[in-house]
């Protein structure tokens, strides 16, 4: 088996969370298996998150597939749920097959995860049928993303919509706020907490902790993804930070 593995990002130019929380979680998990990661990124622009700039953002990702292709990369990451939910519901696997493609074109086949499919696939992995959510945009955004989970037969008993509409500004949030911010929602009855919906909007520091307060399983849209790129590479998804998804039992 490889010692080390090179995981691709395609990434949201105006994004930075997902290359800070991402490698985070796989360097959390160097320190207790013997797995070593790098990481590589290709970039599309977007610095405001609207349905028309989420639109012509997904147009530019078969390119950065090409790039990344290129770096010959063991896994690649599409680091924008929006953007496929935008595209219409179960977009996720269109989008999955055409950037899939694009490796088999450029002669070197890589396995692909979304952060959209991520975390419809992380919420089944944890049994999910009622769930509430946390998301940082708008309000029509984010019943656009409602729907899209709905869609996917997972019910959405309450979400909050921070309506940040920069990009960076959704950057910038402090995670340990959703302490607080989780707070407004009545949890009986849900099985998971996303608290971040969104792979820009940080929340890493708070998932242990707020699952450690509510009893149940808490997750993002980041560590999701995290999860399903370890299994795409054959790999035990465990680490010691993120969540009941990764306490090595799935």
């Amino acid at each position: 088996m490889k010692k080390t593995y090179r995981i691709g990002q395609i990434v949201p130019s105006s994004n930075i969370t997902m290359e800070t929380e991402i490698p985070a979680i796989f360097r959390a998990r160097e320190t207790i298996l013997p797995e070593k990661f790098t990481f590589h990124s290709s970039r599309m622009r977007m610095k405001k998150v609207t349905k028309e700039e989420l639109e012509a953002m997904d147009a530019m990702s078969l390119k950065c597939a090409t790039e990344l292709s290129d770096a010959h990369v063991d896994v690649m990451g599409y680091a924008c749920l929006v953007a496929i939910m935008s595209m219409g519901k179960g977009y996720h696997c269109v989008s999955e097959v055409n950037l899939h493609q694009e490796t088999v074109a450029n002669d070197f086949p890589t396995p692909i995860v979304t952060s959209a499919g991520a975390l419809i696939n992380g919420l089944n992995v944890l049994g999910a049928k009622t769930i509430s959510v946390i998301t940082p945009y708008m309000r029509p955004l984010t019943d656009l993303v409602v729907n899209y989970i709905e869609h996917q037969g997972i019910k959405v008993k309450e979400s909050i919509a921070l309506e940040i509409p920069d990009n960076l500004e959704v950057a910038a949030q402090d995670p340990m706020n959703l302490l607080q911010i989780y707070k407004q929602l009545d949890l009986t009855g849900i099985d998971v907490l996303v608290v971040s919906a969104c792979v820009q909007m940080p929340s890493l520091e708070a998932i242990d902790l707020i699952e450690k307060e509510i009893g149940i399983p808490v997750t993002s849209a980041a560590v999701c993804t995290t999860y399903e790129m370890m299994k795409k590479l054959g790999l035990e998804a465990k680490a010691p930070i993120g969540g009941t998804l990764l306490n090595g039992n799935f």
